[in-house]
């Protein structure tokens, strides 16, 4: 009997920790990995807010608490994963044709954000886990009992329930999902086509790998032709149906597409924008791929041709210097990164590429003016680890080791190093004077560090 106990308690406890294995959302991906992925550029950032806020609104959230995060991942794909924040995936933006595609897609996740379903996807997943867990026990007690055939075939069924039951409940948000997207893209006066079009081209992209399927129970989303067809007299009801993507967003949108374009794929980008093409997204698309590509006569070149078009873009001057920086050209790149950070409202991001540019001449008579536009860029911006470096480099150089191990603790904090950065804090408040607004900041990240390091390597054991 004891032998008979403990080879059941073996099995369910094996059993169990497969069972709970297989409950993890498939877009589990927490904030800290997608960040790691992060591509942060200004002109991007701007658009999406601009193209989401009245949809934010709509969806009765706040703008200022709801970003939207572009993620290098050539996948067609969004997410929202804990919080307030919506990933949209590089190979997403990509496949978009213009920016109402884009609103469509927004609008959808941000459907997921209003009705909390991060949160309420752990309430499916608990329900399909009791069914598991009930079935994983009747299973190994039939199977302790020397029903070993039975047993195994509950404990499958039981899965396949569990599983079943899960699915459904996601697919069940996915449509929810797809009806607050509907809500806010009328309350928005914006034409839902771009989010039965989008829908249109996943439905391809499924016939064209094969993964197009006829039926949706093993799916986590509705089948995107059912999607289609469940909003498609909803969408072309509303007033705003045949009203036309805004011209000028249609056109932000094309330039950041394009120049993402070159960014990640950059063979595809020469191809797709070729020399014959003299438009603006042309330019800034092979830009973009012949900086990547090593060659910077051809890409100074492109950046001149946007400049001519228009010479007081932020966004043409801040491509300008990050060539001329990133080809060694330090000195050269401060001009036109000065001026961007100027005409960009003092962007944080371009104002801390300038202070690269004026810490990477090696010329002392610049720092003063690179900690300053560094200072102020890191605190209108608390997501920069590289603007903390450059900080902690001019520290360094000013003999001020305790404000430069506070640069390596804010910077180690951001990169999710918190070993590091409890170090570094540590260091930090010996060498900065008590009480201060510095040492209660290094305070702070130490206690914030030490606690992660804690539940880090206690979750490692």
């Amino acid at each position: 009997m004891k032998s008979a106990l403990s080879r059941f308690l073996r099995l369910f406890m094996a059993a169990l920790l497969v069972a709970m294995a297989a409950w993890q959302p498939a877009m589990a991906q927490d904030d800290d990995d997608a960040q790691m992925a992060a591509l942060r550029d200004t002109e991007t950032e701007l658009l999406f807010k601009d193209i989401s806020r009245p949809l934010v609104q709509a969806a009765g959230l706040d703008p200022n608490n709801v970003n939207i995060v572009l993620l290098n991942d050539p996948e067609i794909n969004s997410f929202v994963a804990t919080g307030q924040t919506v990933y949209v995936q590089s190979g997403l933006l990509i496949a978009a044709d213009n920016v109402n595609q884009l609103q469509g897609v927004i609008a959808h996740e941000l459907g997921h954000i209003a009705g909390g379903h991060s949160v309420r996807f752990h309430e499916g997943e608990g329900q399909a886990t009791k069914i598991s867990v009930a079935t994983l026990i009747l299973g190994a007690l039939a199977m302790a009992a020397g029903a070993g055939e039975a047993g195994m075939g509950l404990m499958m069924a039981g899965q396949q329930v569990a599983m079943g039951h899960l699915l459904a409940f996601s697919r069940t948000q996915e449509a929810s999902a797809d009806q607050a997207a509907a809500t806010y893209l009328s309350k928005s006066h914006i034409s839902g086509k771009g989010l039965l079009d989008f829908f249109a081209k996943l439905q391809n992209e499924e016939y064209r790998l094969g993964n197009y399927e006829t039926d949706d129970y093993a799916s986590t989303h509705p089948l995107s032709a059912d999607r289609i067809q469940a909003l498609e007299q909803l969408l072309k009801k509303d007033p705003a149906w045949s009203k036309p993507p805004d011209p000028a967003l249609d056109a932000r949108f094309q330039r950041v597409k394009a120049k993402l374009i070159g960014f990640v794929d950059p063979k595809h980008a020469v191809s797709k924008y070729p020399e014959t093409d003299l438009s603006v997204p042309a330019h800034y698309a092979r830009a973009y791929a012949y900086h990547v590509g090593g060659y910077a006569d051809k890409a100074l070149a492109e950046a001149d041709a946007l400049l001519k078009t228009s010479p007081n873009d932020p966004f043409f001057l801040e491509l300008k210097g990050q060539i001329l920086l990133e080809t060694g050209k330090p000195a050269d790149a401060i001009a036109p990164l000065r001026e961007a950070t100027q005409r960009s409202g003092n962007a944080p991001l371009i104002a801390s590429m300038l202070g690269h540019a004026l810490v990477a001449t090696e010329d002392t008579k610049n720092f003063a003016e690179a900690k300053r536009v560094l200072k102020d860029a890191v605190v209108r911006d608390d997501d920069n680890p590289f603007a903390w470096y450059q900080l902690g480099i001019i520290y360094e150089n000013e003999g001020d080791e305790g404000r430069a191990a506070l640069a390596t603790a804010e910077r180690s904090s951001l990169e999710n190093d918190p070993k590091l950065a409890l170090a570094s804090a540590n260091l930090a408040m010996k060498g900065i004077p008590s009480g201060t607004p510095d040492w209660l900041r290094a305070q702070d990240i130490s206690m914030a560090a030490r606690q992660h390091v804690k539940k880090k390597d206690g979750g490692d054991k």
